[in-house]
């Protein structure tokens, strides 16, 4: 099905206000920041994290939506029957001042981490050499291979997995370890069907990942093979104190990406992309926060 086609499909299916309140929300990056925070809680949860959580939750929540705003408000003008390109096209002005309110949260809520300023810088890093590209002088810089894929999961696991373990002060144990690995590879496994929806811009503006360097049964190999090491390295927390019902619930997104695989390579949708897959990076931690 085509992106346009599944876009109006979709858009059908909402009245005005539900529609533009929709758009709102998960384009402006609210939506984005909400999955982080979400995850977050669950790390703290499952790992009984204690720091100071709640200038953390404010920390992530704007340095998320200044990062997300800063990489959509660089996106070029392009003619689009995209719902998000379109909107953003239409929203400049609304992403910078995103952007500046999240840039100054950030700074804000980074005051009381100033003690562990090294590790935050860590993540503020990564977080930039995922839209750096976008930026006109530092261009070049798309050509890093495999980069745009694994900066972005990486960055994800470190915030929400990572940094709350390092802030917390203690030794790392083994389950610690292995969280981090499974989340890594399942936002890892998102990242290649977005990539793979992208392939064909990135190659054409010389963007380099895995999936614009491999063949198609390669992509398909990439995927499997990340699948099943989440599924290895999640189901090995039962060996290291999670109970088996917990890492159940872990498990359940993994499950999910087997059949997405051929929808999101056939339905190039936002909704489908930004809602749904965007979605499944926090549905294990609403399963093991709510049930």
């Amino acid at each position: 099905m085509a992106a346009g086609e599944s876009e109006e499909r979709a858009d059908a299916a909402f009245s005005r206000p539900v529609r533009t309140m929709i758009h709102f929300i998960v384009f402006s990056s609210v939506y984005i920041a909400v999955c982080a925070l979400v995850m977050i809680a669950q790390t703290n949860k499952l790992l009984l994290l204690e720091y100071n959580t709640g200038n953390y939750f404010l920390f992530v929540f704007f340095s998320t939506l200044c990062s997300y705003n800063f990489h959509w408000g660089m996106t070029p003008f392009s003619e689009t029957d995209l719902i998000r390109l379109s909107w953003t096209n239409r929203h400049k002005t609304l992403h910078l001042i995103f952007f500046l309110v999240g840039l100054v949260g950030a700074a804000w809520f980074f005051i009381p981490f100033m003690g562990d300023w090294l590790w935050l810088s860590i993540g503020a890093v990564l977080t930039f050499l995922y839209s750096a590209p976008k930026v006109p002088f530092l261009r070049p810089l798309k050509n890093i291979a495999i980069g745009k894929t694994l900066f972005l999961a990486l960055v994800w696991m470190y915030v929400t997995s990572a940094l709350p373990i390092l802030l917390s002060h203690r030794n790392w144990l083994p389950a610690d370890y292995l969280f981090c690995t499974s989340r890594f590879l399942l936002i890892y496994a998102i990242c290649i069907l977005f990539d793979y929806r992208d392939r064909d811009y990135d190659r054409k503006e010389g963007i380099k990942s895995m999936v614009t360097l491999l063949s198609e049964k390669g992509v398909t190999r990439l995927y499997v093979i990340t699948l099943i090491l989440f599924a290895v390295s999640t189901t090995a927390l039962a060996l290291n104190g999670l109970n088996i019902f917990t890492v159940i619930l872990l498990v359940i997104p993994g499950v999910i990406m087997v059949p997405m695989y051929n929808i999101a390579r056939k339905n190039f949708s936002d909704y489908l992309y930004y809602i749904l897959l965007d979605g499944m990076m926090m549905f294990s931690s609403l399963l093991t926060l709510f049930i």
